[in-house]
């Protein structure tokens, strides 16, 4: 399948021919779209490492400016920062310069402008490196992909009729209270084509539109839905049949598209189902009751509880009994 269930694509890129320099030049999408642990190594390796360079920095200032204590400086020296001895109080002076900590024992004096200006620019790059990494973590952690993860459809689809016309069921269900803005729900059913000309198409894409009662824009989105499409001469499902649904090769990918009503930011959530995932002749159960304190409650132990019902075996004999009905 080109789509898990849980929304990831299972497609791979091979010679690109791009330098994965590009990559680079976009970095800000590229250090959201690493996984954890890659971000979390660049950020610790981003902070220890600036401390190191200039902990090596300010020894060097020390050791051009004879403060260390191996060059025996008189009594009257004066440093031009106070109390580096060596390597690991020059990197302590660098850790406490950049994050601001300033504990007094160690400081510049104004003895030297090189280290007047070397601690200008680590202030500088350290505030630039803090908004960088930090905005990254926050972006990462808010980013509207995690709040896809509480959006959840049923396992299997199901085909019965609805409203006198045989549709094709799926349920989709908002774990969270707080909304999904300007819900849009779609679906594209990927199959392999033949053309006319002999060539062969893999992935081939066709829209299938999906709609509830009150339509398929702005969903109030609070409780579980029952999206459904409607199998009709226009539908790919047309021609199919309960008894050779499974011997098809096609891939239904499902979309929920919305806006967080937190913090604004759209977020797209997919699924596919494959045929053996399609049940015909079944609906789903109730999911939704009323208690007696006035509450809607939402069972979410039968949200992907299928019910059997009286079906026909496929679209085509559903139109030719409408047909024979109308004539009679």
């Amino acid at each position: 399948r080109l789509v898990s269930k849980d929304g990831r694509c299972n497609i791979e890129f091979g010679n690109v021919e791009q330098s994965r320099f590009v990559f680079l030049i976009d970095i800000w999408t590229t250090i959201l779209d690493l996984r954890w642990r890659y971000k979390m190594t660049i950020f610790i390796s981003a902070f220890l490492g600036s401390w190191f360079l200039f902990g090596l920095l300010w020894y060097v200032v020390a050791y051009i400016h004879k403060d260390l204590p191996e060059f025996n400086p008189s009594i009257n020296h004066t440093p031009c920062v106070e109390n580096i001895n060596g390597l690991t109080s020059a990197f302590l002076f660098s850790l406490e310069t950049q994050v601001t900590i300033g504990y007094g024992f160690r400081c510049v004096t104004e003895q030297c402008a090189t280290a007047i200006f070397l601690l200008i620019f680590q202030s500088i790059l350290g505030v630039i490196i803090n908004s960088f990494m930090c905005g990254a973590i926050l972006a990462k952690i808010s980013r509207s992909k995690n709040r896809a993860k509480t959006i959840t459809f049923s396992k299997n689809a199901v085909i019965s009729k609805r409203g006198g016309k045989l549709c094709l069921l799926i349920r989709v269900a908002n774990l969270r209270k707080s909304l999904l803005i300007g819900s849009h729900i779609y679906g594209k059913l990927l199959k392999t084509t033949i053309t006319p000309e002999g060539e062969t198409i893999i992935l081939d894409q066709v829209n299938i539109e999906f709609i509830v009662d009150a339509g398929n824009e702005n969903l109030f989105f609070i409780s579980p839905l029952t999206i459904y499409h409607i199998i009709d001469k226009n539908s790919p499902f047309f021609h199919m049949a309960a008894e050779t649904i499974l011997q098809q090769d096609f891939e239904l990918v499902v979309f929920l598209d919305g806006t967080v009503e937190a913090t604004s930011a759209t977020c797209q959530v997919r699924t596919s189902y494959i045929p053996e995932e399609v049940l015909w002749g079944y609906r789903f159960a109730p999911i939704v009751s009323k208690t007696k304190e006035g509450k809607y409650r939402v069972d979410f132990q039968n949200f992907s509880k299928t019910v059997a019902v009286e079906t026909p075996h496929c679209a085509f004999c559903l139109y030719n009994e409408k047909a024979k009905a109308k004539e009679k």
